[in-house]
């Protein structure tokens, strides 16, 4: 079964004037379905302004479709007497972290979730632990969360919503705010999440390097998947990415360009480590 399974899904929000009358409906989200299984790494892509913050707020529960349906391991977000086990499944990470950060001291603030749900207290301090050792904050749990860099900060984030034990993580544009050295911190807790502990994760950006690892890709403009496929699939489409606004890695694009100048070499290299290997074979048989 679906962790996730979201079947024609729309969003319409009123639009006001100047004088803060209502004016409209704006449609954010256009008939979007999607199936996540559990244990994948799922990218959501897409400017700024196509739906892809909006969507994955369905995912969740904080926001619930005009038409359509958003399951989550089977429940409806519709279902009141179902959000809280809903929240529990699918945690949330936002784009700015100190939206999530509450408490003064960094193990306080990792144990707040678990303590809120009842957890009793010696089991919230073996969720906190296994929590910072899995994002690798442990050494950080007496600090406070003011004192720690961005990357720090959204880790900390990650082990709070960890430390409530989700099967599946949605991660809003984490490093958005983040300096390389910080999405480079966070983007290795994410994939050791999935890839050792087996979260499902569901991570929104617009940083193309950060899903070259994923399972499938979902390009989302003007509220619509415009396309979906696996990174390769996906990034391979140089053209159609860019007339959606889009980037791909900047490898991919050096062997496009590459093979524009009659190179002959893959289209879809992902990695420079897959760029070297493809220009010794070109070489090869030159």
């Amino acid at each position: 079964m679906s962790i996730i399974k979201a079947e024609n899904v729309h969003y319409e929000y009123l639009s006001y004037d100047d004088d803060g009358k209502p004016a409209g409906t704006t449609t954010a989200v256009n008939g979007v379905s999607l199936d996540v299984e559990p244990g994948q790494f799922i990218g959501i892509l897409g400017h700024n302004g196509s739906g892809k913050s909006t969507f994955a707020k369905h995912l969740n529960a904080l926001l619930m479709p005009t038409e359509g349906t958003v399951w989550v391991e089977g429940s409806d977000t519709r279902d009141e007497s179902r959000i809280w086990d809903i929240r529990q499944t699918a945690g949330m990470v936002f784009q700015n972290p100190d939206n999530q950060i509450i408490a003064s001291v960094v193990e306080e603030d990792v144990g707040f979730g678990p303590e809120n749900m009842g957890v009793p207290t010696e089991e919230i301090w073996e969720r906190v632990d296994k929590a910072l050792e899995v994002t690798g904050m442990t050494a950080y749990r007496e600090h406070s969360p003011n004192r720690l860099s961005g990357g720090q900060k959204q880790r900390v984030a990650i082990a709070g919503v960890l430390a409530m034990k989700p099967k599946c993580i949605v991660l809003d544009e984490p490093t958005a705010m983040l300096d390389p050295a910080g999405r480079k911190e966070v983007l290795n807790a994410l994939k050791a999440l999935n890839k050792e502990e087996h979260i499902t994760l569901i991570h929104i950006t617009h940083y193309m390097n950060e899903l070259t690892e994923a399972d499938r890709i979902f390009v989302m403009d003007k509220g619509k998947i415009a396309l979906f496929g696996t990174p390769r699939e996906v990034f391979g489409q140089v053209e159609k990415m860019r007339e959606l606004g889009m980037d791909v890695p900047q490898v991919t694009e050096l062997a496009y360009e590459l093979r524009k100048e009659g190179v002959d070499i893959r289209e879809d290299i992902l990695t420079a480590d897959e760029m070297v290997e493809a220009l010794c074979r070109s070489e090869q048989k030159m």
